[in-house]
């Protein structure tokens, strides 16, 4: 319900003053991806995993190993041997199982602080454009959130925060017959394959470019 917010405020406002408001849009996770940080965070992920991986699989073979063992003299055991023997299995099951549960929840939690830094870093980036370019609110459309855009009603500010985090070229995209935006980042469609045909394209003020540059973090 969080998400929905700002729609709310919209439709609280009167319709002259909500027709006043610029609003922008943009996909989070489709600039995500193409943030250097968000790939290290997911190879640092992918290498915990790996490891949490190969510690399981060393548990699973010693339990195998021992139950193997356990089988084949099972009938030859004396009384006080075998209840031992099954113990040791029973525990080797249950750290197994306990180390499993502890590694996924340890990986959430890595996966939550590595990922923070860079949703901090996007935060800042679309703070930045929206104050610099007069924006009274920039929606995220992950989720389906925002199925449709009229171009009237609001602006995909995704190239200005790919800008102003370094990750887009400075020249302004450019823009078919048909109006369409290409080679940008798909906003309310959020993914990369619907770039090249996003059928929303950035509204602009009489005599304003559609897209003002912004400096880049690196500068």
């Amino acid at each position: 319900m969080r998400h929905l917010i700002p729609y709310f405020l919209l439709l609280l406002l009167p319709l002259p003053v909500a027709a006043q408001l610029r609003v922008g849009y943009l996909s989070y996770q489709s600039v995500m991806q193409r943030m250097p940080e968000y790939a290290q965070a997911q190879e640092d992920l992918s290498r915990l995993k790996e490891q949490y991986d190969q510690e399981a699989a060393r548990g699973e073979e010693e339990f195998q190993a021992k139950f193997t063992e356990f089988l084949q003299g099972q009938k030859d055991f004396p009384q006080n041997i075998l209840l031992k023997r099954q113990a040791e299995l029973q525990a080797l099951m249950e750290n197994g199982i306990s180390f499993r549960q502890e590694a996924q929840r340890l990986l959430s939690e890595a996966e939550a602080q590595l990922l923070s830094a860079v949703t901090d870093k996007l935060n800042t980036a679309v703070q930045d454009v929206g104050a610099s370019l007069g924006y009274a609110l920039i929606l995220n459309t992950d989720g389906n959130a925002l199925p449709f855009v009229s171009p009237a009603a609001g602006e995909d500010v995704t190239y200005p925060v790919l800008q102003r985090l370094g990750l887009a070229d400075p020249v302004a995209p450019e823009v078919n017959d048909n109006g369409e935006t290409v080679g940008v980042a798909a906003g309310a469609g959020g993914s990369e394959s619907e770039t090249e045909s996003s059928s929303v394209e950035p509204s602009s003020p009489a005599g304003e470019s559609p897209v003002q540059e912004l400096p880049s973090e690196a500068d």
